[in-house]
């Protein structure tokens, strides 16, 4: 079997590596796309300070889960004032580097409305103009910094879209623990949470290969060893360094293999109840895990090496994992019956997503080698 595994990101990790960004930008402009509490932290100063006049404005509105609605005011806004800046530095979690991405693709018109037309339509396009994008993540979860999606909401339509396009894969992930030093529990919980299913969500897919697997497993068994310790330590810096590694390790994964059915049945948790993305993506693991196992030999054995055997014992373990850590595994704990749970699990086996999970057709041929 001929595998392929691609990846065209520059990844640049460590503490300090923030002090890299001038040299990764030479002599370019770039607008810096952010959240609001970044100036608060901190962080807006700092970057202004590495770019000084290099540094042609700040959108700092970004809200999390960026929605058609806030977008739309943003995008026109980029392309009507920084239409000649050549990159965009996206420093944030997920939401303000999907926003950068949605960003930097330009139209001809330079209206939204354009873009967002040939998402709803799913239709393959040349952007009228590109942007260079630096990811920057403040976050060890989110894996955007080095794939080319960008999730897209439509709240009001009940939709998401996703963005991904040749063009939108970062030029640089720029990846620095010492930016993740102030993030409040939630979010260390729900990004770390995140990262362990974009690690098992490549494991247990269509489009694995033997790098992505590689990079999967030392993920899953590194999230699973740390984050615990590092919700009960949030200021060691030796756990924040192996959290955003273990991070960077999971999106490499999955930014071949795309991700799963957890990921599929999260987006209707988060458009239906408002659930945090990294919690609605890996409550369902174990139930996931278990429709896994047995599907393919060889993933079982990739799924032993990232969880342990033995492997039957997994859901249970995965289990008691995430409620060790305050996050319930059942649907009913967040207001689901168990039919509602079984009708959300259907709609999810049938879109992108859940088609990529082993499991997904019903008679689908096991694999005996």
């Amino acid at each position: 079997m001929i595998h392929e595994y691609f990846n065209p990101v520059r990844s640049v990790y460590g503490e300090g590596a923030l002090l890299s960004l001038p040299r990764l930008l030479g002599r370019r402009r770039a607008l810096l796309v952010t959240f609001p509490e970044a100036r608060a932290l901190g962080l807006v100063a700092q970057v202004q300070e590495l770019l000084g006049d290099r540094l042609t404005g700040v959108i700092e509105d970004v809200r999390p889960n960026p929605d058609v609605l806030e977008l739309r005011d943003q995008y026109e806004r980029f392309w009507r004032d920084h239409g000649d800046t050549a990159a965009i530095v996206a420093l944030g979690g997920g939401s303000a580097i999907d926003t950068a991405k949605a960003l930097m693709v330009g139209t001809a018109s330079g209206r939204f409305d354009e873009l967002l037309g040939l998402l709803q339509r799913g239709e393959p396009f040349e952007p009228h103009a590109v942007k260079a994008l630096i990811a920057v993540p403040t976050t060890a979860g989110t894996g955007s910094e080095v794939t080319p999606w960008a999730t897209i909401w439509d709240r009001a339509q009940s939709r998401k879209h996703s963005l991904h396009l040749p063009s939108t894969w970062p030029e640089v992930a720029l990846v620095d623990p010492l930016l993740m030093a102030s993030l409040p529990a939630s979010v260390t919980l729900q990004s770390g949470l995140d990262a362990l299913s974009h690690a098992l969500e490549s494991i247990w897919n269509r489009n694995a290969n033997p790098l992505s697997d590689t990079y999967a497993v030392c993920a899953a068994r590194d999230i699973l060893a740390t984050l615990p310790a590092l919700m009960r330590r949030p200021a060691s810096r030796p756990l924040r360094a192996r959290m955003a590694l273990a991070a960077l390790k999971a999106g490499m994964a999955f930014s071949n293999t795309k991700t799963a059915l957890a990921h599929a049945i999260s987006y209707e948790m988060t458009l239906r109840l408002g659930l945090p993305h990294g919690i609605a993506c890996a409550f369902p693991l174990p139930l996931v895990l278990e429709m896994a196992l047995g599907r393919s030999a060889s993933r079982d054995a990739v799924l032993a090496e990232a969880l342990g055997r033995p492997l039957e014992q997994a859901p249970a373990r995965l289990t008691a994992f995430l409620e060790g850590l305050g996050v319930p595994a059942r649907f009913a704990a967040y207001g689901l019956a168990d039919q509602e749970a079984q009708d959300l699990i259907a709609r999810a086996l049938t879109g992108a997503r859940g088609r990529n999970f082993i499991g997904a057709s019903a008679d689908m041929s096991r694999e005996t080698a």
